[in-house]
């Protein structure tokens, strides 16, 4: 067969390949960034609204018409997280149900809304209300988007085109960290609406950008809608300039009940997915929602805090950088597990960071590594289920992290309790969960180069 994947060399019959096959006979080319672009805007969003969450809450605190309680900021960040969990099960059910661009795109619909009205809050219940409805199109993203993602990237590409997806959150992390510095002390009272404001302004032009995307060609396969599925394969061809091929019929498969994630076939990867997920979350959103309100105590003030976790921002970018090169050079799982030892370490070490330099210094490594970890986890997720239960699979391992990133928050003020505190037994928990988190991926099956399950 030529590089066109055209004919038999001696025989000059022509040879059929399954619309999978072609499209991962591909080299990545200018239809896959698009893809990764439209796909990573919204992501990049996504990331920009949590942050912004952990900047907002200090100023929210202080604000005359709320003034909360520790116990209260604990709420409202993991409201989100409870939607985010719900989203993420539901979303991902959808997505196999309905399609993968038809949920990514509502999905970004209901945060960009939810996100503008919360700006008008005039109440904690109100707050509330619509941080939860804002965890719900949030939750229901991005296991979806990294579904979408993984099954229209060539074998070959797959595992790094998934990590560079993820490291849109690091653009959008360092974007609500920038609003957190420039905007929320800056304006007042009403600095954190302002900033919720300018968070949801580029939801228009990701929701226009997501209505260009194709549909995922496995999906429409096994809907049957095969002219969908052609159209689909041919534009990522014509981008590389490749000659299509007749494709094999598509051979119909019985359809998988997500009960069968329990299966004697996918049980134990799914038990070592999920508890990856849980401890992860559990270490990452504990971690680096409470940062700039621990920071603020630490140091003293609301500003230098801010600034001080703008700085631990910028290291995410190189982390998943790194995670992106090393995932289709060594492997998924050892890349994981690595990322995973790097982030317990550097979390005990800034268990007892004093000084600013010690606290900058260990708080970017653990930056650079925990966010890497999360790049490889959401490439390592969507390749070990099979087309049918992938965006159910994908979304449940998401949902079950997600109730470790409701409980972490609420239980921050309690490990500061019992620390007298002090941020070092809180991070020392953290550095415990990521040791598990890290024993739990290295269970994890590896696809590095292997076509997607059908």
């Amino acid at each position: 067969m030529n590089n066109h994947g055209t004919a038999h060399p001696s025989s000059g019959a022509t040879v059929s390949l399954t619309r999978n096959q072609r499209l991962d006979r591909l080299s990545f080319n200018k239809a896959h960034a698009k893809l990764l672009t439209a796909s990573g805007i919204g992501w990049a969003l996504d990331a920009m609204d949590v942050g912004l969450v952990s900047f907002i809450v200090a100023a929210i605190a202080t604000d005359p018409h709320f003034m909360l309680t520790s116990s209260e900021k604990s709420w409202i960040l993991s409201i989100g997280f409870l939607g985010m969990a719900i989203g993420a099960w539901v979303g991902g059910l959808f997505a196999d149900k309905f399609g993968r661009k038809e949920v990514f795109t509502a999905t970004l619909i209901i945060y960009g809304l939810a996100n503008g009205l919360m700006a008008a809050s005039v109440s904690l219940l109100m707050l509330l209300i619509l941080r939860f409805v804002v965890g719900l199109g949030l939750g229901a993203e991005l296991p979806v988007a990294s579904t979408l993602v993984s099954e229209f990237s060539p074998a070959a590409h797959r595992g790094r085109m998934t990590v560079l997806l993820e490291s849109f959150w690091a653009l959008g992390w360092i974007l609500s960290a920038v609003i957190g510095y420039f905007v929320v002390p800056n304006f007042g009272d009403n600095g954190w609406r302002w900033a919720l404001l300018i968070g949801a302004l580029p939801t228009l032009y990701a929701i226009i950008s997501r209505f260009h995307l194709p549909e995922s060609v496995r999906f429409l396969e096994e809907q049957g809608r095969d002219a969908e599925a052609e159209a689909s394969v041919r534009y990522f061809e014509k981008a590389g300039g490749v000659e299509p091929v007749p494709s094999a019929k598509a051979v119909p498969l019985p359809k998988i009940k997500a009960r069968e994630l329990f299966s004697a076939a996918y049980s134990k990867r799914t038990i070592a997915i999920w508890l990856t997920w849980f401890f992860v979350n559990f270490s990452y959103y504990g971690a680096f929602l409470w940062m700039p309100s621990l920071l603020a105590d630490q140091f003293g003030s609301l500003t230098t805090s801010f600034g001080y976790a703008l700085i631990i921002s910028l290291a995410q970018l190189p982390g998943y950088f790194l995670a992106a090169w090393l995932v289709e050079k060594v492997g998924r799982r050892v890349c994981l597990v690595s990322f995973l030892a790097v982030s317990a370490v550097c979390a005990a070490f800034f268990a007892q960071a004093n000084s600013v330099a010690a606290v900058l210094v260990w708080g970017m490594l653990l930056s650079a590594s925990n966010l890497g970890a999360w790049g490889v986890l959401y490439a390592v997720t969507p390749e070990i289920y099979p087309t049918r239960l992938r965006g159910t699979g994908a979304g449940a391992a998401a949902a079950f992290g997600r109730v470790a990133s409701i409980v972490a928050p609420l239980l921050v003020p309690l490990f500061l309790q019992w620390g007298g505190g002090s941020k070092t037994l809180t991070f020392a928990i953290f550095a415990g969960s990521f040791v598990l988190a890290c024993v739990f991926s290295a269970f994890l099956p590896e696809k590095r180069g292997e076509v997607l399950e059908d």
